[in-house]
């Protein structure tokens, strides 16, 4: 395996611009991100605050329209729940206040309980008329947890995707009803 020569440090505000508009022409970043990436590539951090305030001026950094962007995103594109969205702009350093108001502007358009009933029926039709035992309940209930959903709602539309499933031989009845989420072990990520 071939490894990765270090990074060449830079030593002015012109090459570190240059290197943070190459980074946004990959991809959205948020101020946190980007402060994170230029730094790791400056020889001297005291540069690096001149050039994110030069970003923020031209409107190329802004975390209330990445975080809004991002959970747009996810949410319309992915399929994801809030509390996942939430996690994951928090790890890029968004402040609270904006991804408070990115959720719900993109939740107001977007119906969660929508996203995860085609969550569960994606799941279900893989099983191919296979028994809907605990096992499979519960697999299903991690998989929406770690998807961002919540567990009342997970709850609620398992229910209804049972009540709607036609039975088949070795059906667990009482598999949605009896989920506790607090007896189910994480899946074994695959990573």
């Amino acid at each position: 395996m071939r490894s990765r020569a270090p990074t060449r440090k830079l030593s002015t505000n012109t090459q570190l611009y240059m290197s943070a508009q190459r980074a946004l022409m990959r991809r959205a970043y948020s101020i946190h991100e980007m402060k994170q990436h230029l730094e790791r590539r400056a020889e001297d951090k005291d540069l690096v605050p001149p050039v994110i305030a030069r970003l923020r001026e031209l409107n190329y950094l802004n975390d209330e329209k990445f975080a809004f962007d991002y959970a747009a995103q996810h949410a319309k594109l992915r399929r994801q729940g809030r509390f996942r969205i939430t996690r994951e702009l928090r790890q890029r350093g968004v402040p609270d206040r904006y991804i408070d108001d990115a959720l719900a502007k993109v939740f107001a358009d977007t119906d969660e309980s929508a996203l995860l009933r085609t969550r569960i029926e994606r799941r279900l039709a893989r099983l191919r008329g296979a028994p809907l035992d605990q096992k499979k309940t519960a697999s299903i209930y991690r998989s929406l947890l770690g998807a961002g959903f919540s567990s009342e709602l997970i709850r609620a539309e398992l229910k209804r995707a049972a009540a709607n499933r036609p039975a088949t031989a070795g059906d667990d009845a009482d598999a949605v009803p009896d989920v506790d989420p607090d007896s189910i072990a994480p899946e074994p990520s695959d990573q």
